[in-house]
Protein backbone atom coordinates (compact mmCIF):
# COMPACT_ATOMS: atom_id res chain seq x y z
CA UNK A 1 0.00 0.00 0.00
CA UNK A 2 2.40 2.47 0.86
CA UNK A 3 4.04 2.06 -2.91
CA UNK A 4 1.28 2.90 -4.01
CA UNK A 5 0.53 6.52 -2.40
CA UNK A 6 4.11 7.21 -3.14
CA UNK A 7 3.10 6.45 -6.68
CA UNK A 8 0.59 8.81 -6.58
CA UNK A 9 2.50 11.62 -4.87
CA UNK A 10 4.99 11.22 -7.60
CA UNK A 11 2.79 11.20 -10.36
CA UNK A 12 0.74 13.97 -8.96
CA UNK A 13 4.06 16.11 -8.76
CA UNK A 14 5.41 15.45 -12.20
CA UNK A 15 1.87 15.95 -13.80
CA UNK A 16 1.28 19.13 -12.01
CA UNK A 17 5.32 19.99 -12.44
CA UNK A 18 5.92 20.68 -8.71
CA UNK A 19 8.91 20.21 -6.74
CA UNK A 20 9.18 17.74 -3.63
CA UNK A 21 8.69 20.25 -0.89
CA UNK A 22 10.84 21.64 2.06
CA UNK A 23 8.74 21.31 4.90
CA UNK A 24 11.13 23.22 6.89
CA UNK A 25 10.26 26.07 4.50
CA UNK A 26 6.95 25.90 5.63
CA UNK A 27 4.72 27.73 8.42
CA UNK A 28 3.21 25.71 11.10
CA UNK A 29 0.40 27.37 10.03
CA UNK A 30 0.50 26.22 6.48
CA UNK A 31 1.12 22.41 7.45
CA UNK A 32 -1.91 22.94 9.25
CA UNK A 33 -3.93 23.91 6.29
CA UNK A 34 -3.07 20.58 4.18
CA UNK A 35 -3.35 18.54 7.67
CA UNK A 36 -6.28 19.92 7.87
CA UNK A 37 -7.62 18.44 4.30
CA UNK A 38 -5.49 15.20 5.05
CA UNK A 39 -7.33 14.83 8.56
CA UNK A 40 -10.67 15.26 7.04
CA UNK A 41 -10.37 12.69 3.66
CA UNK A 42 -8.46 10.18 6.07
CA UNK A 43 -11.67 10.60 8.29
CA UNK A 44 -14.46 10.86 5.59
CA UNK A 45 -12.47 7.75 4.40
CA UNK A 46 -13.23 5.88 6.86
CA UNK A 47 -16.52 6.75 7.53
CA UNK A 48 -17.68 5.66 3.89
CA UNK A 49 -15.95 2.37 4.26
CA UNK A 50 -17.63 1.55 7.37
CA UNK A 51 -20.37 1.69 4.97
CA UNK A 52 -23.23 3.80 2.50
CA UNK A 53 -25.40 6.04 4.11
CA UNK A 54 -27.19 9.07 3.41
CA UNK A 55 -25.17 12.39 3.27
CA UNK A 56 -26.74 13.75 6.54
CA UNK A 57 -25.75 10.94 8.53
CA UNK A 58 -22.46 10.50 6.96
CA UNK A 59 -21.59 13.90 7.78
CA UNK A 60 -22.97 13.75 11.60
CA UNK A 61 -20.84 10.58 12.04
CA UNK A 62 -17.51 12.47 10.38
CA UNK A 63 -18.34 15.70 12.27
CA UNK A 64 -17.79 14.59 15.63
CA UNK A 65 -14.69 13.39 14.25
CA UNK A 66 -13.03 16.22 12.84
CA UNK A 67 -14.10 18.89 15.43
CA UNK A 68 -11.39 20.58 17.16
CA UNK A 69 -12.20 19.15 20.62
CA UNK A 70 -11.68 15.72 19.61
CA UNK A 71 -8.27 16.95 17.62
CA UNK A 72 -6.83 17.99 20.95
CA UNK A 73 -8.24 15.06 22.30
CA UNK A 74 -6.52 12.53 20.16
CA UNK A 75 -3.08 14.81 20.00
CA UNK A 76 -2.97 14.05 24.03
CA UNK A 77 -3.72 10.64 23.43
CA UNK A 78 -0.65 9.64 21.24
CA UNK A 79 1.35 12.89 22.85
CA UNK A 80 4.07 10.03 24.34
CA UNK A 81 4.46 8.27 21.88
CA UNK A 82 5.66 11.22 19.29
CA UNK A 83 9.34 11.46 18.24
CA UNK A 84 11.27 14.62 19.49
CA UNK A 85 10.70 15.85 15.65
CA UNK A 86 7.03 15.07 15.87
CA UNK A 87 6.46 16.73 18.71
CA UNK A 88 8.91 19.95 17.37
CA UNK A 89 6.30 20.45 14.81
CA UNK A 90 3.07 19.80 16.84
CA UNK A 91 4.42 22.41 19.38
CA UNK A 92 5.26 24.26 16.35
CA UNK A 93 1.57 24.22 15.13
CA UNK A 94 0.26 24.13 18.98
CA UNK A 95 1.86 28.04 19.51
CA UNK A 96 1.23 29.67 15.77
CA UNK A 97 -0.40 32.79 16.15
CA UNK A 98 -3.82 32.54 13.92
CA UNK A 99 -6.47 35.19 13.60
CA UNK A 100 -9.25 32.78 13.40
CA UNK A 101 -10.68 30.20 15.60
CA UNK A 102 -13.37 27.63 15.70
CA UNK A 103 -16.72 28.23 16.66
CA UNK A 104 -17.37 25.71 18.53
CA UNK A 105 -14.09 25.39 20.09
CA UNK A 106 -12.03 26.59 23.55
CA UNK A 107 -8.69 28.58 22.44
CA UNK A 108 -6.79 25.80 23.88
CA UNK A 109 -8.44 22.72 22.35
CA UNK A 110 -8.50 25.12 18.82
CA UNK A 111 -4.30 25.78 19.61
CA UNK A 112 -3.58 22.04 20.28
CA UNK A 113 -6.37 20.79 17.29
CA UNK A 114 -3.95 23.48 15.06
CA UNK A 115 -0.68 21.38 16.63
CA UNK A 116 -2.32 18.20 15.24
CA UNK A 117 -3.04 19.04 11.96
CA UNK A 118 0.49 20.45 11.75
CA UNK A 119 1.50 17.19 12.23
CA UNK A 120 -0.39 15.49 10.01
CA UNK A 121 0.51 18.35 7.21
CA UNK A 122 4.04 17.59 7.94
CA UNK A 123 3.76 13.66 7.67
CA UNK A 124 1.61 13.79 5.19
CA UNK A 125 4.15 16.09 3.05
CA UNK A 126 7.53 14.19 4.08
CA UNK A 127 5.05 11.17 2.60
CA UNK A 128 5.37 9.30 6.44
CA UNK A 129 1.41 7.87 5.16
CA UNK A 130 2.03 4.48 7.58
CA UNK A 131 2.88 6.51 10.45
CA UNK A 132 0.11 9.32 10.02
CA UNK A 133 -2.52 6.67 9.44
CA UNK A 134 -1.22 4.88 12.70
CA UNK A 135 -1.04 7.79 14.99
CA UNK A 136 -4.64 8.73 14.01
CA UNK A 137 -6.04 4.94 14.43
CA UNK A 138 -3.71 5.12 17.47
CA UNK A 139 -5.44 8.25 18.77
CA UNK A 140 -8.69 7.67 17.98
CA UNK A 141 -8.97 3.85 19.12
CA UNK A 142 -7.72 5.05 22.53
CA UNK A 143 -10.61 7.58 22.75
CA UNK A 144 -12.70 4.85 22.12
CA UNK A 145 -13.93 6.62 18.81
CA UNK A 146 -13.49 3.73 16.30
CA UNK A 147 -13.70 0.17 16.77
Amino acid sequence: MEQSLESFSTWFRELYHLDKPDVREYSALTLAYIGDAVYEIIIRSYIVGKGNAPVERLHKRSSRLVKAETQANLIMAIEDQLTEEEHAVYKRGRNAKSYTMAKNATMSDYRKATGCEALVGYLYLTERYERLTELIHTGLKALALID
